[in-house]
């Protein structure tokens, strides 16, 4: 399994504008091979192979007057340009003969100078290496100073560095994962779990736990607002603008950022504590074209749930999903019956069956964590956890000690 850990980098004001001669340069490339293939598309002849492309826009073009500064940078980093480039169609053609799932993909599109987010990649073939101080020496780039926050468990097969919409530089590591390695990380767990989604609480467990919604977005609102309203203000194009951009774009990351600990941290906590965790398949696309699409957002399910997906798999959990018409908030955890839809506002109600009063949100846990079993059991597989093979794990964000950091 492929794991990526990304560290901040602190490149000097001189590596700063080889990094942009670096995006540039890898923009280019991408663009022209766009270009070729479009002009080869209306003129009706076969797509230029990746091969060819590389000849024609890389080894070719550096010996012309217009293209010789491409000489500047990495070769390697203009070969992985090309590869995006021919990644992004394999993909589009995916879409279009449905072997692709998910929604359809369009062509690729030119890439702009003006987009905030720009990124290169190093393979093996570029001789990248860490130096014994700890920083990041990149070919044509130099040492770049690295914020470890722990340790790399393998050598890496390859860097990105990326420049995020707020001007802050990260290296983005790809490693394989060990799994002998892992399994030494997580303890043993014969507990099973069933987690409500919602609002009001992040998310509510099946044994009674209540977890409280952070609402990152609704909290930084008003320093967004302020900060959107002074970029407005701003003549398009101009200094002042710039920097007005630059404010918002950091207001904002600092929101991604904390959500993303949180959901990091909760994930972990639920992944080693149990070995078995059901949650349900959320609508989250249907759920954010409604009046609450604003909330929808700011709790990020989705990126909840798919922390729990790749954890889970890494270190021999079960992760269950059920079904979103499963009427988990109609069925009574205690005797089955089935009470009917109820409006958002009851939070409580009485089964009419056997007369157990129920808090809406932690039935619904106990009978996601109920169908959830019942679907294992439907597939083979042992409904008590105590039988599945368990692997084990280190935490999403922060499972490695602390101390001086060099890979």
């Amino acid at each position: 399994m492929q794991l990526r850990y990304a560290f901040r980098l602190y490149p000097d004001a001189a590596q700063q504008a080889a990094l942009a001669r670096a995006f540039g340069c890898a923009r280019v490339v991408f663009n022209d091979a766009v270009r070729a293939r479009e002009d080869a598309a209306a003129a009706g002849r076969p797509f230029p192979k990746i091969a060819e492309l590389s000849t024609r826009l890389i080894t070719q073009a550096k010996t012309t007057p217009e293209r010789s500064w491409l000489g500047e940078v990495s070769a390697v980093v203009l070969q992985q340009s090309l590869r995006d480039a021919e990644s992004a169609y394999r993909n589009f053609f995916a879409s279009l003969t449905g072997k692709r799932k998910g929604p359809k993909l369009g062509p690729p599109r030119f890439k702009s100078r003006k987009d905030t987010r720009q990124s290169i990649r190093f393979t093996a073939n570029a001789r990248w290496n860490i130096t014994d101080s700890g920083r990041l020496n990149l070919p044509k780039i130099g040492a770049v100073k690295v914020k470890w926050s722990r340790t790399l468990p393998t050598t890496p097969t390859s860097v990105s560095v990326i420049k995020d919409a707020a001007g802050r530089y990260f290296s983005s590591f790809v490693i394989d994962t060990d799994p002998a390695a892992d399994q030494g990380r997580m303890p043993e767990s014969d507990r099973t779990i069933g987690i409500d989604l919602g609002l009001t609480h992040f998310a509510v467990l099946s044994d009674g736990t209540k977890i409280d919604s952070p609402r990152f977005l609704r909290r930084a609102e008003k320093k967004l607002k302020k900060a959107q309203r002074e970029l407005s203000r701003k003549q398009k194009g101009s200094k002042n603008r710039a920097k007005a951009r630059l404010k918002v774009a950091r207001a904002h990351a600092k929101v991604v950022d904390a959500r993303r600990e949180f959901h990091h941290q909760l994930s972990t906590k639920l992944i080693s504590e149990n070995q078995g965790i059901a949650v349900e398949d959320l609508s989250v696309v249907g759920l954010a074209r409604t009046r609450l699409a604003k909330s929808v957002h700011d709790a990020g399910w989705s990126s909840f749930i798919s922390m729990l997906k790749y954890k889970a798999e890494r270190y021999g959990r079960t992760l269950v999903k059920i079904g979103r018409f499963e009427p988990t908030s109609q069925t009574c955890s205690t005797c089955g019956a089935v009470d009917g839809p109820k409006p958002l506002t009851v939070r409580e109600w009485t089964c009419p069956s056997c007369g157990t009063v129920h808090d809406r949100d932690h039935n619904a846990a106990l009978n996601i964590k109920s169908a959830a079993g019942l679907a294992v059991s439907a597939c083979g597989a042992p409904v008590r956890p105590g039988a599945i093979p368990a692997q084990r794990e280190e935490t999403g964000s922060h499972g490695f000690p602390t101390g001086n950091r060099a890979a």
